[in-house]
Order: structure tokens, then C-alpha cells, then sequence
């Protein structure tokens, strides 16, 4: 497998959008979707301080986090990636989006991009994502994008996967 940290940080893109590493700039305008181990940010500071976790993350080899930006503008839209690590062969991909920016299809085309890296770069052999059983959007999401259900949650979530092999 090739996992993080890669040599350079992957930039992936399509004709709409461009998956990138976050940057300094960027914080401000992503607090409010700024997550980190399932934590809101609160403020900017908070954001800055989860995104330096993340960024440690990444260079532990057990993350790689993107900004989803828009190729035309240069704008942040929101953010996605695989986190807590590639055990067996397996990452986690989460995502999310500034609310201006949903139902545009951008998301559609950012886990496209990570889901291809994931498979054909990184050789995971499944990939999975958890979301709560009333986001029907991301759940719609995810069927369109070939995961099935993996395990219903015991916490209002429910579990999807890509099964490789």
C-alpha cells in the first residue's frame, strides 16, 4: 500500500474542482465545518488548533484531509478525506460542505477523486463512511456512489463501505 504522508501532497482535480491541502487562509472561512474526532469547532482559534491535528495526522500516516476548492473562484466550498488510520487496508472518508454549496454536485465529484486515489494509489481494499440515519443527502450520496450498508449503529448512525477484492 502507499499511504500518507506522501512525498507531496496530493492535489487532485476535476474540470470544477480541486482537492487540495488546506491552508492558513482557508481556516476562516471553514469554522463552521470545522470538525475534528467528532468536536465542533467553536471559534476560530478552535479551528486553527484542530486543523494543526489534522496536519499531524496526515504526517503520522493516519489521515489526509483536503479543502474542496472551486477551481474558478480560488473559494474553499468545504472539506474531505480519510481519517483514524488505515488499518487491514481499510480508510474511513468523511466530508462536508458550507451550506451555500450543497446540492450542486460538488461532492459527487470530490469523493470521486478521493475514492479513485484511495483505490488506485493508496490500494485500500475497502473504503468506508459513517453518517446519521437522518442525513438522507449524504445516504443518497453514498448509494450513488457504490457503497452498500455495512453495520446499522447502535447510535443513530449507520456504516457504508466500498468492498475491493
Amino acid at each position: 500500500m502507499n499511504l500518507p504522508p506522501f512525498n507531496k501532497f496530493p492535489k487532485l482535480s476535476s474540470e470544477k474542482i480541486l482537492l487540495r491541502e488546506i491552508l492558513v487562509v482557508d481556516i476562516p472561512d471553514i469554522v463552521e465545518i470545522s470538525y475534528y474526532n467528532g468536536k465542533q469547532a467553536e471559534n476560530l482559534t478552535q479551528a486553527m488548533d484542530m486543523q494543526e491535528s489534522i496536519n499531524q495526522d496526515y504526517i503520522l500516516g493516519n489521515s489526509i484531509h483536503w479543502g474542496i476548492i472551486n477551481r474558478t473562484s480560488n473559494e474553499i466550498m468545504g472539506t474531505c478525506g480519510y481519517y483514524r488510520g488505515f488499518k487491514k487496508g481499510t480508510g474511513e472518508l468523511g466530508f462536508i460542505l458550507l451550506a451555500n454549496f450543497r446540492r450542486q454536485g460538488i461532492m459527487t465529484e470530490a469523493l470521486k477523486l478521493a475514492i479513485d486515489l484511495g483505490i488506485n494509489k493508496m490500494k485500500l481494499h475497502r473504503i468506508v463512511a459513517i453518517t446519521g440515519k437522518q442525513n438522507h443527502n449524504a445516504i443518497k450520496l453514498l448509494e450513488r456512489l457504490n457503497f452498500r450498508v455495512a453495520d446499522d449503529l447502535q447510535n443513530e448512525e449507520i456504516k457504508y463501505e466500498i468492498k475491493l477484492n
